[in-house]
């Protein structure tokens, strides 16, 4: 196992998602809206019954009573993390609600800044700004623009994907999400690289990313390039209907240990296998099937945060998933987060690791 430089003193270094976690952007409830209804809609929502809601309340404030809870369950995993040691950072207040429109689109309203996983990726030193698929979240970066611009006064690297142009050549026309057994399908072309940050997954040297309705090759071969020699970019094979994200679906937890969804994941790489790594599935999700979800599906619940090689901070309601994570040598930190996944995603979406605690090294 090759190690190069450490990242000890550094103001931004992530090289995997279980060194030791010493600052993190956590997003923030204030402000967020209900995505307005656009092309990107029906591609990536698995509840066709939201549809309308979407359709009718777009561009709106989400019910002040939904809003309470999710703030609720974002501030006790802020006090978890900075129990645990963890220096927390979080977004600017930004007006989603101002409609913009720039020579190829028009829409009513961005959204908010809940996730600031889907924006940005770290990748050792540098911080990307990543080309996103949806055009609501076309300017979300503006509520990190503080925070990088402190960040690369500081010494990180700082840079933006090329920003996509989100017209009517970027989506395949009349194009409608296969149901559950057809072939996997996205709505993106190859018109222009795509890729929303939390299609990648940090595993050292190697880096995983798949395709979903956010992420197309053009923005896989854009990363490859864009990374050069240092790193490995594998594309995962998944299989979802409305595909739009890796971490709750391929998640390398540890050294050795690999959390995949049973239903999305059809093949582990190789070089898994081959290099003496556990295949860990996760268990079924617990979460009622009565919780409302506006974003996401059930599994959610694998879409955890490694505080290091063993503490874990995952959703308290998921009793199965802890005591599989304490079987296989975890120790789980439960934190209340059903409510904050109803409108938009889970403990790892929510935040963005800023500096970990690691070197780079190759763990194939």
């Amino acid at each position: 196992m090759a190690q190069s430089e450490t990242t000890v003193g550094s103001v931004v270094g992530a090289h995997n998602e279980w060194d030791l976690l010493e600052e993190v952007v956590v997003g923030t409830v204030e402000g967020a809206l209900v995505p307005p209804w656009d092309t990107m809609m029906e591609a990536t929502l698995h509840d066709k019954g939201l549809w309308d809601y979407f359709k009718e309340h777009g561009g709106t404030s989400w019910p002040r009573e939904l809003l309470a809870a999710a703030r609720n369950d974002i501030d006790e995993f802020v006090h978890i993390l900075e129990a645990e040691g963890v220096t927390v950072r979080r977004p600017t207040p930004y007006d989603f609600a101002k409609p913009f429109a720039t020579p190829d689109f028009e829409i009513a309203s961005s959204c908010y800044a809940l996730m600031p996983r889907d924006v940005l990726l770290v990748i050792g030193d540098q911080i990307i700004e990543a080309p996103m698929g949806w055009r609501s979240r076309y300017h979300e970066n503006h509520a990190y623009k503080d925070l990088c611009k402190e960040y690369f006064r500081s010494g990180a690297r700082w840079v933006s994907a090329p920003r996509p142009q989100l017209g009517d050549a970027s989506y395949k026309k009349d194009f409608v999400p296969p149901e559950e057994g057809e072939p996997m399908g996205t709505i993106l072309t190859e018109f222009e690289p795509l890729f929303d940050a939390a299609d990648v997954i940090k595993c050292g040297r190697d880096i995983f990313i798949a395709q979903s309705n956010c992420c197309n090759r053009f923005g896989i071969d854009w990363l490859r390039r864009h990374l050069g020699d240092e790193y490995r970019v594998h594309e995962v094979e998944v299989y979802d209907t409305h595909p739009m994200h890796i971490d709750a679906t391929f998640y390398p937890l540890a050294p050795g240990k690999l959390l995949i969804n049973p239903e999305r994941v059809k093949r582990v790489p190789a070089m898994f296998e081959q290099a003496g790594w556990d295949v860990l599935v996760c268990p079924e999700p617990l979460m009622p099937e009565t919780h409302p979800m506006f974003n996401c599906s059930r599994w959610i619940c694998m879409n955890v945060l490694m505080l290091d090689e063993r503490r874990v901070i995952v959703s308290k309601g998921e009793g199965n998933l802890i005591r599989a994570l304490q079987d296989w040598g975890f120790e789980p930190i439960p934190c209340n987060f059903y409510d904050f996944e109803t409108i938009g995603g889970g403990l790892h979406c929510a935040s963005l690791d800023i500096r970990r605690r690691g070197g780079l090294e190759s763990y194939f």
